[in-house]
């Protein structure tokens, strides 16, 4: 919004569409696995406004960001999978729109196409900017239907600024905001939460400060629901401009807009754009450090941070929006100065949520795709509806097929040069691989001094959960047992356990242990004699690249393998082993060895073989112990079939 040309600042799985718009099942079916489980999380069944003003009632301070889509496919992978978009606790994030930039395509640098991935795949409330320049009406029809089709809730009404130094009259389009206020209104009803932008020293093309008010009041009166606001370099500008709202009938929500300095060539050409006066007491500590961006970047946290503390400390200031031109270190900085930046927001269920309005009510995920969450999203967006309060009885998920891998959301952020000294610029065995997974466990660099960040089945380093596992893996990890998922027994632990933690305050999570490996056909044959000793005890599912599988699950029954208790609630399920979704699962787990690792190396090369042979002839398994108040028994099973093989 600083300026949009220039980066402005649960019913059965039988019920479960495969996209073709059939559904299996009986409606008595259905309604059978239907839960009235209470929701976790008032936050995902609220809509923006309403958000804002629970918090702005309970006197809470948060804080929002925006960003700008970024230029190429690999700054947009950068993008997504920033900490500053998972941590944090944003209420939401803004995304701008960019004439020139082709905003409404479906290409990966889009501002719909980013808006829909935060939304969807990272969880994150998110307000899409759209602007009137050089689009007619249908133009602007169409991406809002589109907009809604992607689940996006939120939208930032702007005119935009022009092409040129004038703005030219858009004759089949919108020349003004509330034109595009009340078409929104008028065409999508009150499906939309709708900002507008306010401008604390009046838009600079107003005939002057009150006419614009009058402007701006218009544009609530015709259906906007809140307004944020352009930068402004002090306090009491943005403190008389609220006053000045209220005392002509604006009573909606105010946030401001913050800029925090980061550099000198940046502010210039922001206040070029904006077209604002910097303050003189500011331009006289800048210039004479202008050359020295460390400098510039400490004195605008500190000015940000001050102007900050007295907006909050008014009392009528709730939220602060931060325009962070994609570069949040300064950003971060101040809320962690001002103290409302979460460094560990509470996780309302143990698996990364979407913000997506169809999935508010999903509670219930299979286990396998713990670290592959936008995978599992991708996987099941043509569903009609989602589980909620237990998976049901499943003869047939109708996971999507993945074969997209080189989407920028689904794909590693690390490049292949990188991926290449982790996992390995040559192999010369199995046990080389059995060496890249064991650094994974550790932390330990591999022999060629790299750490090993990353695996083809996690994009990111090791969950703390799965630290309290560390010795064992890593023992099991080098005689070949290649884990890419597990989870200790808990018994009772407090919701707000900082490590296996989830839900509301007052609540106990249980676990069952389990874990989730490839390993030879030789340590198999091995292992399933010795489950014979543990039938009773651990349920196991083994199955190869070609779909052979043995199973100890009676009737293909899913096993719940995660649970909480809370005050006032029924028991919460959100995880659990699905003997059905396995086999969906295990299409990518083996397509990963291929896709992420394989094709790093030349066709035909000793590397590429070696991964291949693995691909062909492991096997993967999943073992879970039901005995989840006892000492987690799998670490025995794994040692007595070596044992047996020794």
């Amino acid at each position: 919004m600083v300026n949009e040309t220039q980066h402005s600042c649960s019913a059965s799985s039988s019920s479960r569409s495969d996209g073709g718009g059939s559904s299996s099942g009986s409606e008595s079916s259905k309604d059978n696995s239907r839960c009235s489980t209470p929701v976790l999380d008032a936050d995902r069944h609220e809509r923006l406004r309403e958000k804002m003003r629970r918090r702005q009632d309970a006197g809470d301070k948060w804080f929002s960001l925006e960003f700008f889509p970024p230029r190429t496919a690999n700054a947009a992978v950068n993008l997504i999978s920033r900490r500053v978009l998972q941590a944090g606790g944003p209420l939401f994030i803004d995304v701008t729109w960019h004439p020139a930039g082709d905003p409404g395509s479906d290409k990966e640098t889009s501002s719909m196409i980013i808006a829909y991935t935060a939304v969807n795949y990272c969880g994150l409330e998110t307000i899409l900017h759209m602007t009137c320049c050089n689009q007619s009406k249908d133009d602007i029809t169409g991406y809002l239907q589109k907009a809604k089709r992607l689940g996006l809730k939120n939208i930032m009404a702007l005119r935009g600024d022009p092409a040129g130094e004038e703005w030219e009259e858009e004759v089949d389009g919108f020349n003004y905001a509330i034109d595009l206020v009340k078409h929104i209104r008028n065409e999508f009803d009150d499906y939309f939460d709708i900002c507008v932008a306010g401008y604390p020293k009046g838009h600079p093309e107003a005939e002057s400060y009150e006419a614009d008010l009058r402007h701006l009041k218009e544009k609530v009166y015709a259906g906007a629901d809140f307004i944020i606001t352009q930068l402004f370099f002090r306090p009491e500008t943005f403190l008389k401009f609220m006053k000045d709202c209220q005392a002509i009938g604006i009573t909606c929500p105010i946030i401001p807009g913050i800029f925090p300095i980061q550099g000198y060539h940046s502010l210039r050409q922001l206040v070029k754009l904006s077209k604002l006066e910097v303050p003189q007491e500011i331009k006289d500590v800048i210039e004479p450090i202008k050359d020295n961006d460390a400098a510039i970047r400490n004195y605008g946290v500190e000015l940000a941070v001050s102007m900050c503390r007295e907006l909050l400390d008014s009392g009528v200031v709730h939220g602060l929006h931060f325009y962070t031109l994609n570069r949040e270190v300064a950003t971060t900085e101040v809320l962690k100065r001002l103290g409302i930046w979460n460094e560990d927001p509470r996780r309302p269920l143990p698996w990364a949520v979407s913000a997506h309005p169809k999935r508010r009510v999903e509670d219930v995920r299979p286990i396998f795709w713990a670290s592959r969450p936008k995978s599992y999203i991708y996987r099941t967006q043509e569903w009609d509806d989602f589980p909620n309060g237990r998976w049901g009885n499943s003869s047939s998920p109708a996971f999507g097929e993945l074969k997209d891998y080189y989407l920028f959301y689904l794909k590693s952020k690390s490049p292949r040069e990188e991926l290449l000294k982790m996992w390995g610029e040559e192999l010369t065995s199995e046990e080389s691989v059995f060496e890249v997974f064991t650094c994974y466990i550790t932390g330990e660099p591999n022999r060629n001094g790299y750490k090993v960040t990353c695996m083809p089945w996690n994009d990111d380093p090791l969950a703390t959960e799965t630290n309290l596992l560390k010795d064992q893996l890593e023992k099991v990890n080098r005689r070949g047992i290649l884990t890419i998922n597990s989870q200790p027994n808990i018994n009772g632990k407090p919701s707000t356990d900082p490590i296996v933690g989830w839900g509301p305050s007052g609540g106990y999570v249980f676990q069952k242990a389990y874990l989730e490996f490839f390993t030879s056909s030789e340590i198999v044959r091995a292992l399933l004699k010795v489950l014979r000793r543990y039938e009773l005890r651990v349920n196991y599912h083994i199955v190869n690249v070609k779909g052979e599988n043995i199973t100890n699950a009676p009737d293909l029954q899913p096993n719940a393998v995660t649970w909480g208790i809370f005050p006032g609630r029924e028991i919460i399920q959100p995880t659990v082993v699905d003997p059905v979704s396995f086999l969906s699962w295990k299409d990518e787990a083996f397509a990963l060895w291929i896709e992420q690792w394989a094709k790093l190396y030349e066709e035909e090369s000793p590397s590429r073989m070696i991964i291949q042979y693995i691909h062909d002839n492991y096997y993967l398994v999943n073992l879970v112990d039901n005995d989840f108040p006892l000492e987690n028994c799998l670490w025995q099973v794994v040692e007595d079939t070596f044992e047996l093989l020794n």
